[in-house]
């Protein structure tokens, strides 16, 4: 028992410290990325931060250049004071011994202890005397080493005392241990001297560099200070440059935001004369340049709608007056000569294009004045699009086109305008059914829980890339020289991309040359629903469907039977808004724009 307390005890510790240790990662991440992002938003920090990184890089490098200089300049001149006063030391100690008449090992002794107290108290500055025996050097006279602090005898290393064996002067660095555990640089300085009686002898000298460094401690620190305060000296004036060079362009920033949002009036500040000045007078002049464009342009299209808009309701009167005129004229066709029986179908056909084109006019115009208004109820998108199918049945059959329509076997039901939405699909269908040039017309229903969407392909001339950018472009086509069969304004596509926008969705296109085209209606199911996707593909596969394969249901094999070729068929696969699928055959024709 006690066993498994201690287990879970440690694991739970073991948990709660990689828990920890998590929690910290993701904080530092998160300030890694919001330090990332402030420096990527913001030119006065960068600026600031490069000015600061270059000052201390360069005050770094420079400090290292002054003390190593200093430094050395100052163990050079001590150095060779200590050579030039160890070596009068020396010659101080030799005539001492010179002089002296001891004979005895005890004097020998004497005289070196006198010596070494001598040439210790003659020195100017602190310093250490030693007298060492020669190395290979014997004698029948004991006498022992002497030294002021004997130690410090440790000091002089082996290799010193055989390099000053070999005559001369000699010295060495060496590092002394205070009693705070501290390390004071000092210098060894050796010579051989001849000793009565017992021979060959070297003194050495330890002089302490401590002064020396002190200094150069004093110095260094001054250094860190002065380059300290030239960094903030350097770093506040950094700012205060940067500030007034950037607040002048961030407020120029926000007044281009605020006039990309429509706020005309928005201007820049104005402050003295200089460059900044002159700045935000061309910033503003250019603002009201702009105001008085876009106030002209929009006076404009205000008079350009009001004047469509008008021309298109004063012509309703006379074109009122004219197709009552035209169809009497057009009943009594089969009492005319063929020439003029012809002129009164003509008359006739115009006219219903006339009508058309006024009523695309007054939407169009509609739409630009914002007064569109869209009436939404919760619909099922699959009734709306067999209505349409449904009225382009005639004109797929003049044609000699099939159409195909796949609805999904559930509901798609969603938040429409059920007559704009219906005028889209006409739109597409008369539009696929115009240039399938007989082939295979395609409807596809799909839906998921943020929207529905409906596709028309064809697989007749198809357009190009750039062609399927302008294809909502009012009056555009992409051949000209096209014979219209169905008698279009040149507007319905228009008005179907501003039916869509009406709806909060999308209508794309796709084409090809050669491979056919593709129209995709995106509408949310909810209204106020942004779409981020769309349930069926733009671009279709590249298997069509053929009037001459039998086409059966998606979900029950045995709903439908096999149906032979026959253009102007209108096969519906899936599950219909009834619940079953089967052909349906469209008895009306209906004008199309």
């Amino acid at each position: 028992m006690t066993r498994t307390a201690g287990s879970r005890a440690r694991t739970d510790a073991v948990r709660a410290l990689a828990l920890r240790w998590r929690l910290l990662r993701v904080r530092a991440t998160r300030r890694a990325r919001s330090a990332s992002r402030h420096w990527r938003s913001s030119l006065q920090v960068r600026v600031l931060t490069s000015t600061l990184v270059i000052g201390l890089v360069a005050l770094a490098l420079l400090g290292l250049y002054v003390g190593d200089r200093v430094r050395d300049g100052l163990f050079d001149a001590r150095r060779d004071q200590v050579l030039v006063e160890s070596a009068r030391s020396t010659q101080q100690a030799q005539g001492l011994l010179d002089a002296a008449t001891a004979t005895t090992g005890r004097q020998v002794q004497t005289l070196l202890q006198d010596v070494t107290d001598q040439v210790y108290a003659s020195g100017s500055g602190e310093r250490d005397v030693f007298m060492l025996r020669a190395p290979g050097q014997t004698s029948t006279v004991g006498a022992i080493a002497t030294a002021s602090d004997r130690a410090l005898v440790d000091l002089v290393s082996r290799e010193l005392k055989e390099a000053t064996a070999g005559g001369g002067q000699h010295w060495q660095s060496v590092g002394v241990v205070q009693d705070d555990g501290r390390v004071s640089p000092a210098v060894v300085v050796g010579q051989d001297v001849t000793v009565p009686v017992v021979g060959t002898y070297q003194i050495f000298f330890l002089y302490s560099l401590q002064a020396e460094q002190d200094r150069l401690d004093f110095l260094l620190r001054t250094l860190a200070l002065a380059g300290a305060a030239l960094v903030v000296l350097l770093g506040a004036t950094t700012w205060s440059v940067t500030r007034r060079t950037v607040h002048p362009v961030r407020r120029a920033a926000q007044v281009a935001e605020r006039l990309a949002d429509g706020h005309l009036s928005e201007r820049m500040p104005v402050r003295g004369e200089d460059e900044m000045a002159t700045l935000a007078r061309s910033f503003n002049e250019m603002a009201e340049s702009l105001q008085d464009q876009i106030r002209r342009m929009e006076e404009l299209s205000t008079l350009q709608r009001r004047f469509v808009s008008d021309v298109s309701h004063e012509l309703r009167t006379p074109l009122t007056t004219i197709r009552m005129a035209g169809e009497v004229i057009h009943a009594s066709r089969e009492d005319f000569e063929p020439a003029v029986k012809r002129s009164a179908e003509l008359l006739q056909t115009q006219l219903d294009r006339f009508e058309d084109l006024l009523a695309d006019l007054l939407e169009i115009s509609r739409f630009d004045a914002g007064a569109a208004v869209l009436d939404a109820e919760g619909r099922d998108v699959r009734d709306v699009v067999l209505r349409a199918v449904d009225n382009a049945a005639p004109l797929a059959q003049r044609r000699g086109s099939w159409v195909h329509v796949d609805l999904p076997a559930t509901p798609a039901t969603a938040d429409i305008d059920p007559r704009r939405v219906e005028r889209v699909l006409r739109n597409l269908l008369v539009n696929a059914v115009e240039h399938a040039d007989g082939s295979a017309v395609e409807v596809t229903v799909g839906a998921d829980q943020h929207a529905v969407a409906v596709t028309v392909r064809d697989h007749g001339v198809g357009m190009t890339a750039q062609e399927a950018a302008h294809v909502f472009d009012r009056f555009w086509r992409a051949d000209p020289a096209r014979a219209r069969t169905t008698g279009g304004t040149g507007l319905g596509l228009a008005i179907s991309l501003e039916d869509a926008h009406l709806h909060g969705g999308w209508l794309q296109a796709w084409g090809r040359p050669g491979r056919g085209a593709s129209f995709r209606l995106t509408l949310p199911r909810r209204a106020g629903i942004e779409l981020t996707g769309s349930p069926l593909p733009l671009e279709p596969d590249e298997r069509p469907v053929s009037p001459a394969e039998p086409v059966r249901p998606v979900h029950d094999p045995a709903a439908l039977p096999e149906l032979p070729p026959m253009t102007g068929e209108i096969t519906v696969v899936g599950g219909g808004p009834g619940g079953t699928g089967g052909p349906a055959h469209a008895p009306r024709a209906q004008a199309e724009r």
